[in-house]
Order: structure tokens, then sequence, then C-alpha cells
């Protein structure tokens, strides 16, 4: 399929949006008006994306949410199971396993996220049957606040409906408690998993200490559409 040969550019390096804009015209009809209207959160403007209007472009499509507005990213790099979702300007955001270990060009940012023993996101969350606690490494910017030890606790809750693009999933929620109090971070990140295989549909997650990203899968990526 033409969308899954183009817009999962498995080997496209980082670093030039521009590059990856062209790449993806030329996958498609889609016209550059159209590729230059996805504009990350930041600008201030707000989305209202339908069942119609995803389907008309042929991109795999992530909504980012952000505290000053709304935005729809397109799918430009997977590798080794890192997906780049990118902006028409210098904003990208990455994920891995549904959870965001990296942004570029927000006014807070993820520089890295790791976890030092063991990864419950990799495992599945759809496996998680009780609390569990762990720790993450991350890296704020700016202030250079690397290499931040966060403790974690990770418990799953109710299945709830959540409804996205007039469908509505049944998920569950997993709520996500992190503390650093270093560099005052005392947060939740909530996590909406489809219950049969993990699949992380919508969720809250704060990339650095009072900025959280909602994230909504439009167009999901799966390592089986490649």
């Amino acid at each position: 399929m033409k969308k899954r040969a183009c817009a999962a550019l498995r080997h496209f390096l980082p670093g030039s949006l521009a590059l990856a804009m062209s790449l993806l015209a030329g996958c498609s009809s889609v016209s550059r008006g159209s590729l230059e209207s996805i504009r990350l959160a930041v600008r201030g403007e707000k989305v209202q994306p339908t069942a119609e209007s995803v389907a008309a472009t042929p991109y795999f499509q992530l909504q980012v949410n952000a505290p000053g507005g709304e935005a729809i990213l397109i799918l430009a790099s997977v590798e080794q199971g890192r997906q780049g979702w990118y902006g028409s300007g210098h904003d990208i955001v990455f994920t891995r396993d549904g959870l965001v270990v990296k942004t570029v060009g927000l006014a807070q940012n993820l520089d890295d996220s790791s976890f030092p023993s063991g990864n419950p996101f990799q495992a599945g969350l759809q496996r998680l049957q009780a609390p569990v606690d762990y720790t993450r490494r991350m890296d704020f910017s700016p202030g250079y606040r690397y290499g931040v030890i966060v403790q974690a606790h990770l418990e799953p809750k109710s299945i709830e409906d959540v409804e996205i693009l007039g469908t509505v999933h049944r998920l569950r929620r997993i709520d996500e408690e992190l503390s650093a109090p270093g560099v005052g971070m005392h947060v939740t990140n909530h996590y909406w998993v489809d219950p049969a295989d993990g699949f992380i549909w919508k969720s809250k997650q704060y990339v650095a200490p009072g900025f959280p990203l909602e994230l909504i899968q439009l167009q999901p990526y799966r390592e089986t559409d490649s």
C-alpha cells in the first residue's frame, strides 16, 4: 500500500523536515498546501479532525494537544521501533511503544528518556495486572536538567469508553505517577490501552515538569503496517 511504503520512511534521518515533506509529497497526490496545513500545537491553533478528513490524507496521523494549542502530526520515520511524528515547522514528537521518548522544538522538551531497570511499556501495558514501581531517567530542556532520576508508579484502572473520530473504543486506563522532587516534578500520566494487544490509543504525558501533551491516534501505525 502506497501510504505504508511512504509514510513510514524507515531510514529517514531526522533533522530536515523540508526533506521529509518533499519525500512525502512525492508519495501521493496531496498538495503542498495540505502538507503546510499540518502545524504543531505551540502555534496557538486548534484542529477539528473528522473521520473523513483523516481518511482523505494518506499518512499515519497523530493529534497532539499542548498547553498552547492543538495539531495533527504525520509519521515520517520509524527506526528500531521509535516513531518520529513531524509538524510543518521544526517540531517533532518521538514515541516508542506509545510512550513519548523525545521532543524537539517545543517550549519545554524531553531530550531523552530511558529505563535503568526494566521497561513495562516494552512488555505491553495490557499485561499489567497489579501496580508496579520502577525508575525512569529523563533529560529536560531548557535548563540543562539532565540525568534526572524519576520514581515511577504504574497502576491499572478501569475499562473506559474513549471516542475517537466517532468510534468508541473500550480501553483500560493506566495511570503513571512520576516524582522527581529535585526538579519539582509530581505528575500523573494517563494511558488508554487496548486490552487485547496493549496499543495506546490515547494518552496524557508530561514531557517536562508542568508541560503535558495529549496524544490521540487518528490514523494509527502498527509494526505490521510496514
